[in-house]
Formats: structure tokens, C-alpha cells, sequence
């Protein structure tokens, strides 16, 4: 076992009083400035020499001092307590100030961070600032320019508008000199005129009355097709009106001189008749008095007031049948059950609406719609409005939609083909087929079409005592509701859309129909109606307008079937219809409703140009084979 030398406690003396001497403990210092007591013992004990030890005290002496070394050792077992405790103290206290330190830095760096954030801010509010001036002076500056952007497209469009009124104003000063032109263009006659005037020819005259009007046309469809005419466009058109009027200035002085002339020749041959009969009476007594034979010349049979007998009696014929159509479906159409009434309103619509849906987009499309139609009328079952249709679901049902389908087709000619004259053809195509398979709808569409148009006949509806004036207005075609009548403009509408439905109707034949047969009703009709036209005294804007849609969609047709004769018929209207007073008189007045309906294509005009070409050309809007492929 250890056990301690008998020295240890001398040396543990020398030890302690070398330690308290030499390292007194100081609150002051730090733990790194003192020495452990460890590192003291083992210093001294390498210096002490044992020699020195020997000799400076005795042995007797250790025992005795055993005791106060203990002693010794507590008290230094409790200084180095004291002295570590001082040092932890001292330890907590530099820890207490580094904290301290470490706060304070922390503390600065805070601050130093919200200064250069307030800065920071400031100067981002300064900038936000700054780019709210520069918005609002660019939306200042953009307001302007919208401002100035804004009043030059107002002066634009104030310009534009002035631009298309003064445009306006040149087309309709081109309007009036070509109306002028026509009208003294018509002053120029050199056939039916002034034959009997000695040595004078208007032709050349006539020529270049037709070679104006034909420039002054050119020019208004030259300007037409651009736009508005230009003042020049104006001005050389004014140039032309002032040579037509020197023309016709030229014409009326070699016309005056011609009548001089004969005036003078006739007073010549009244002084020789003189003569001769002073001679004749002197020989009275000698010479027999001729016999005066009655009769004359005859009087030129006037234009009729009325239609003829036979067109009346075909007329009341197709009216009757149209009532005893009516009569036939009573039982349906005034039945209050709702199963029929289910029933009329399906048949109704299977039969008007693909009436409706005719148009020139494809043929196979107007093929599958007269299909439609057609197997509707021979009974079979179609569908309509999600529904299988027959007329078979009622007794009275063929009738029923023979009265509606004849009535539509009528009626589309009253509207569609009126907003749209092309629409005529693919309309009349169908119902020409339809009436060649089904002889019963084509009278019925007769009926209607007389009944809404009485000029188709031809017919013009005379006054009947008791009749009220509203009713009478219904007869001539107008429309009256709240006793307020139709305006004409609309009325010659209507009108002129029915007239072209029924040219068309005509002169067209389903392409896959039986091209054996004849035409249910074909040219022949329109010659008859055109001839009877003519044969009856015009009226107002009525007559003018309906020749020309006539002329215009079955001219060409005509001019084809008749040929020679179809020439002289136009050189009749030309030379003895048109220069009647009374017809010129409605000419005149339907001057303004033409500009409208027509842009000034007077029925004259129009021969005019036929008869140079002698060629019609196809109306426009006519199907050609092209179509039925599609």
C-alpha cells in the first residue's frame, strides 16, 4: 500500500509557505494569469534539493508537525475551493460582460440595420414618389395625345362625312343628267316624226343620242363600281348633257327650218288649190260634182281598260278552285280537338318549312328538299320537327297542305325573292317540278299569286260601288292595316318579286323530271300575259316596274322560244307604247321610285341596249349546270 514518506510533511510546509508567498490569490486576476496548485507542487518538488531539505530540519520534527499539516491541507483543500469559486465568479463575470458585449453589438447592428432600412424605405418612397410624378406626367401626356388622337379621327370621320355628302351630291347630279340626257334623248324620233317634213333624216341625230346615253350610263356604273363619282367624272358628264343639249338645239333648228319650208311649200300648194278651184268652179256648171263615198279611215283602235273575257273567266276558274280548296279542308283547319290541331300544325310545317329552305348553296341540297316535298304530297311519311308526318294522319290533310305549300311558294316570292332577286330561280325550280307532278298545287299557286298580285293576270281591279276604299286597296294588292296603306315604294316591292317568281316559273323545268312531257305552264303563258300587258292602258308605276322585272328574267327565254317575233314585240314597246302621252306621263312619275329600286335602269334603257346588241343576256341569279352538281 502507498503510505506517505517521512518527509511529506516538511515538505508539504516548505510547499505551502513558498505557495503563499510566492502566488498570492488575487480577485483581480483571471483563470489564465494563475497557477493550479497542481503545477505548484510538481515545480517546487523539482526544486527543493534533498540535501538542503536534510539539512534544514530534523526529523524529530515531522511527527510532531504531522497534525499542523493536515490542518494545512484542509486550509489549502479550502483556499483552492475559495480560489476556484473566485475563479468561476470571475469566469460568470467576464461571461456576464461578453454577453453584455455581444448584446450591445447586436443592439448597434440592429440599429445600424433599421437606419439603413428607414434610409432605405425613404429613399424607395422618394422613388415611388418620383415614379408616380413620372405616371402621372405620361398619363398627362398620353391624355393629350389621345386628346389630338381623338379630334383627328373626329375631323377624319367629319372629312370622311363631307367626302361621302359631296359624293353623294356628284351621284345624284350624274342621276339628274342622265335622267335629262334620256329624257331629251326620247324628244329624238327619227321614224314615227316629222315624216312628213321634206328632206330631213334624224337618224345621225337619233345615233348619237343613243351614243351619249350609252356614255353617260358607262360612266355612272365606272364610278358606281369605285365608289362616288369625282367633280371631273361630274364635269365631263355635264359636258356631255351640254352636247346632247346642242344636239337637240341642232335637231329642233333643222327641224324648224324643215317646218319653214313646208309651211312654205304648203302655202305654195294652197295658192295652186286656189287656183284650181276658181278654175273649177268657173267650169261648175260644166263639170259633174264627184260623189262624196262614206267611211274614212279608220279609227285606231285605243288600249283596253280590262282584261279580256277569256283571261276574266280563267281568272273567277282559278279563284273557285281555290275556295273549293279551302272548303275541302274546313274539318281541320276549324277542328278545336287538339290531337288535329297537332296534326294541322305538323302537316303545316313539314309542307312550308323546306319551302323555306330553298336556296342556291348546292344542288343536291335543293334536290333532297324537293324530294321532301314531294313525298309528302304522294303520302308518304317525312320527318318534321323530330316527328314522322303524313298526310295520311287526316282525311282532309293532302288538301290541306296542297292550300299551305301553294301558299308559301307565293309568299316567298312576296318576300325573299323580293329582298333577293336571285332567290327567284332556285324557288321556281322546285315549284315548277312540284306543279309538274302535282297539276293541283300549280293552280292553287295561280290562284294566290292573282289574288296578291292581280297584274299577274294581267288584271286591273276597277272600283265597285260600295266598296270601302281600304278593301279596294286590298283588291289592287296593297296592304292595309289600322286603315293605314302600304307606302308605294314597298308595294312596287312585293309586286316586282311576285312578277319575277312567276318569269321564272316559266321558263324553268326540274331537271329530273319527265322531259318528255310539256311544261305545265310554260312560255307560252308569259307571251300571252306580256302580249296582254300591252294591249291594256298603263298604270301609274305599275306598269313600268313590272315589264322591266318581267323582261329582265324572262327576256332572255323569250328571246330564245320566239325569236323574230319576240324583236317585233320589242320594237312595238319601243315605238308605239312608249311614246303614248299617258305612258310617258307614268314614266315620269316612276322616275323616282326607279332611282331606288332600279339605280335608273328605265325599261327604255334597257330595250334600248337589247335592241342595239339584239341580244338579252341571262338574268342574273340563273342556275346553270354547274349548280346541279354541286
Amino acid at each position: 500500500p502507498l503510505k506517505l514518506s517521512s518527509y511529506s510533511g516538511w515538505v508539504l510546509a516548505r510547499v505551502n509557505a513558498q505557495s503563499i508567498q510566492e502566488t498570492p490569490v488575487s480577485r483581480s486576476s483571471t483563470p489564465n494569469e494563475s497557477t493550479p496548485l497542481e503545477d505548484q507542487l510538481s515545480s517546487l518538488v523539482k526544486t527543493a534539493s534533498p540535501a538542503s531539505q536534510l539539512d534544514s530540519s530534523p526529523l524529530s520534527s515531522l511527527a510532531l508537525s504531522e497534525a499542523k499539516v493536515v490542518k494545512d491541507i484542509l486550509q489549502r483543500q479550502e483556499q483552492q475551493e475559495q480560489l476556484a469559486k473566485a475563479v468561476s465568479d470571475m469566469a460568470n463575470e467576464q461571461l456576464k460582460r461578453f454577453d453584455e458585449l455581444k448584446e450591445l453589438k447586436q443592439h448597434q447592428e440592429y440599429q445600424d440595420l433599421q437606419e439603413v432600412m428607414e434610409k432605405s424605405s425613404k429613399e424607395a418612397q422618394g422613388q415611388q414618389e418620383k415614379l408616380k410624378e413620372e405616371h402621372r406626367h405620361r398619363a398627362k401626356i398620353l391624355n393629350l395625345k389621345l386628346c389630338e388622337a381623338e379630334q383627328q379621327r373626329q375631323h377624319q370621320e367629319e372629312m370622311e362625312r363631307l367626302r361621302k355628302e359631296e359624293g353623294q351630291e356628284r351621284l345624284r347630279r350624274l342621276y339628274s343628267i342622265q335622267e335629262e340626257v334620256l329624257q331629251l334623248n326620247q324628244q329624238i324620233d327619227p321614224n314615227s316624226r316629222h315624216k312628213d317634213l321634206p328632206n330631213i333624216d334624224l337618224s345621225a341625230y337619233s345615233n348619237r343620242g343613243n351614243q351619249i346615253c350609252g356614255l353617260v350610263s358607262g360612266l355612272i356604273r365606272t364610278t358606281s363600281e369605285r365608289g362616288f363619282p369625282s367633280p371631273v367624272d361630274v364635269v365631263n358628264t355635264e359636258r356631255v348633257l351640254q352636247e346632247m343639249r346642242g344636239l337637240i338645239s341642232s335637231m329642233q333648228q333643222e327641224i324648224a327650218a324643215a317646218v319653214e319650208e313646208k309651211k312654205r311649200r304648203d302655202e305654195e300648194e294652197e295658192r295652186e288649190r286656189q287656183k284650181e278651184l276658181q278654175k273649177k268652179e268657173q267650169l261648175k256648171a260644166q263639170a259633174p260634182v264627184p260623189a262624196q263615198h262614206p267611211g274614212g279611215k279608220q279609227q285606231k283602235e285605243g288600249l283596253q281598260t280590262k282584261a279580256e273575257e277569256s283571261t276574266m273567266q280563267w281568272y273567277q276558274e282559278l279563284q273557285d278552285t281555290a275556295d273549293q280548296c279551302i272548303s275541302s279542308f274546313s274539318g281541320i283547319a276549324d277542328c278545336k280537338d287538339n290531337q288535329v290541331k297537332k296534326i294541322k300544325m305538323d302537316l303545316q310545317k313539314a309542307a312550308t318549312i323546306p319551302v323555306s329552305q330553298i336556296s342556291t348553296i348546292a344542288g343536291s341540297q335543293l334536290r333532297e328538299i324537293f324530294d321532301k316535298i314531294n313525298n309528302l304530297l304522294s303520302g308518304k311519311s317525312v320527318q318534321s320537327g323530330g316527328r314522322m308526318v303524313s298526310v295520311t294522319q287526316h282525311p282532309q290533310g293532302l288538301d290541306f297542305v296542297y292550300y299551305k305549300l301553294a301558299e308559301k311558294f307565293v309568299k316567298q316570292g312576296e318576300e325573299e325573292v323580293a329582298s333577293h332577286h336571285e332567290a327567284a330561280f332556285p324557288i321556281a325550280v322546285v315549284a315548277s317540278g312540284i306543279w309538274e307532278i302535282h297539276p293541283r298545287v300549280g293552280d292553287l299557286i295561280l290562284a294566290h299569286l292573282h289574288k296578291k298580285c292581280p297584274y299577274s293576270v294581267p288584271f286591273y281591279p276597277a272600283f265597285k260601288e260600295g266598296t270601302s276604299m281600304e278593301d279596294y286597296q286590298r283588291t289592287l294588292g296593297y296592304q292595309v292595316t289600322d286603315s293605314k296603306v302600304e307606302q308605294q315604294d314597298n308595294f312596287l316591292k312585293r309586286m316586282s318579286g311576285m312578277i319575277r317568281l312567276y318569269a321564272a316559273i316559266i321558263q324553268l323545268r326540274w331537271p329530273y323530271g319527265n322531259k318528255q312531257g310539256t311544261h305545265p305552264h310554260g312560255l307560252n303563258h308569259g307571251w300571252r300575259w306580256l302580249a296582254q300587258m300591252l294591249n291594256m292602258e298603263p298604270l301609274a308605276d305599275v306598269t313600268a316596274t313590272l315589264l322591266f322585272d318581267f323582261l329582265e328574267v324572262s327576256g332572255n327565254a323569250l328571246m330564245k322560244q320566239y325569236q323574230v317575233q319576240f324583236w317585233k314585240m320589242m320594237l312595238l314597246i319601243r315605238e308605239d307604247y312608249f311614246p303614248s302621252q299617258y305612258f310617258s306621263y307614268c314614266m315620269e312619275l316612276l322616275s323616282l321610285v326607279l332611282k331606288e329600286l332600279f339605280g335608273f335602269c328605265f325599261i327604255s334603257f334597257l330595250l334600248q341596249k337589247c335592241l342595239q346588241k339584239q341580244e338579252i343576256p341571262l338574268p342574273k341569279g340563273s342556275l346553270q349546270s354547274s349548280f346541279w352538281r354541286s
